[in-house]
């Protein structure tokens, strides 16, 4: 018993050097943060260390709370769009027939824009004069939108950007998903006369707990931790409507110098990030557990 858990367990030597060289080239950027964090940062020579009141000034900073809220209610809208659009357009999607290569291509091909390039083809795509999109909606729907003076409209174009880069992700994998579901259970519901959602609900929906939960986690942190699209679109505003916590830790730290209140910053990020992706996998986890028991 004993060898046969040695044998089952030897393929994680095989990832060992490759674990061990991110694990050491990341402690010493990450202790050059920490260390930065508790100091004020006059120039590359010259410091002061102030202890924990840079983590105190960042928790009672506007600055900081303003992009952090605005981060959290950005991930908090892409996640509740396209999560379900995702698992709609894997629906709908063929498993099996020569459409489904095409289709796979077509839906793949957002991911493969870079992220800065992304925000370019918007950047233009949504402009009220010459975009398309920009003059649909002002010229046919006759709405007033220019997302770089209006905040409601800067809002909308970052969402649906990052909803149309995106959403293909979360389609592709929950696809992966569905084909892995053995044809019996499909079998047996329409013996049993199920309805579509009774499929769904009981079948196909505990199947893509897995694929759902790295989805979503994915999702969570690249969206939580976005940069290059809104800042090439808006460049943060108009004012700082659209400034998301990437973008204020860079303003901090290139703009204003001020290293030591940036690496508190980036701590304090880190550390949030860190734990919702924890609570986020403890919930989903559970609730499939859950749901598989019954």
């Amino acid at each position: 018993m004993n060898n046969n858990r040695f044998a089952d367990n030897r393929a994680w030597f095989l990832v060992l050097p490759a674990t061990l060289l991110v694990a050491f080239s990341s402690l010493i950027p990450f202790i050059a943060v920490v260390n930065y964090s508790l100091q004020i940062v006059f120039n590359m020579n010259t410091h002061s260390f102030v202890g924990w009141s840079t983590f105190h000034d960042a928790l009672t900073n506007e600055e900081f709370r303003g992009a952090l809220g605005r981060q959290v209610l950005f991930t908090a809208i892409v996640l509740a769009i396209e999560v379900p659009l995702g698992i709609g357009v894997a629906l709908t999607m063929p498993r099996s027939g020569r459409a489904v290569g095409p289709i796979m291509v077509v839906l793949a091909l957002p991911l493969l824009v870079p992220w800065n390039v992304v925000g370019l083809i918007w950047q233009i795509f949504a402009r009220g004069d010459i975009g398309l999109f920009g003059a649909f909606v002002n010229n046919v729907l006759h709405i007033n939108y220019n997302y770089a003076t209006g905040s409601v409209s800067a809002w909308f174009t970052v969402v649906l950007m990052s909803v149309w880069h995106w959403t293909s992700l979360i389609a592709l994998l929950c696809y992966a998903g569905l084909c892995a579901i053995p044809g019996a259970f499909y079998q047996a519901a329409r013996i049993d006369g199920a309805s579509r959602w009774a499929v769904f609900r009981f079948i196909e929906l505990p199947k893509l707990r897995g694929v759902l939960t790295i989805a979503i986690l994915l999702r969570f942190v690249y969206s939580f931790k976005v940069y290059a699209e809104p800042l090439t679109v808006t460049g943060g505003g108009p004012g700082s409507s659209t400034t998301f916590m990437t973008e204020m830790l860079t303003n901090t730290a290139i703009g204003q110098f001020a290293y030591g209140k940036a690496a508190a910053y980036g701590l304090l990020y880190f550390l949030i990030i860190l734990l919702i992706s924890y609570v986020f996998y403890i919930v989903l986890t559970r609730v499939g557990t859950s749901e598989g028991d019954q």
